[in-house]
């Protein structure tokens, strides 16, 4: 994707599905992974540990919710 912020003007971006620990039931998100880790990959079913941050944004008049992981580590 287009970044101002990076060196090059480009930045990696990829999504990820993050289940919480405990079953089938549990909460799970879709979250975008930016920069170096984006380029990583783990495996389905590979544990992780995972800081998220959640956050709105309006666009042409409605609302939408974004989840982007700050910190990945796989265990």
């Amino acid at each position: 994707m287009q970044s101002k912020k990076s060196e090059n003007g480009q930045l990696a971006k990829c999504y990820i599905r993050i289940r919480e620990i405990g079953g089938d039931y549990e909460d799970e998100f879709q979250a975008a992974l930016f920069g170096n880790a984006a380029l990583c990959h783990y495996e389905p079913g590979r544990m992780v540990i995972a800081s998220l941050r959640f956050q709105t944004h309006e666009s042409q008049g409605g609302y939408y919710q974004d989840t982007v992981v700050n910190e990945i580590v796989a265990l």
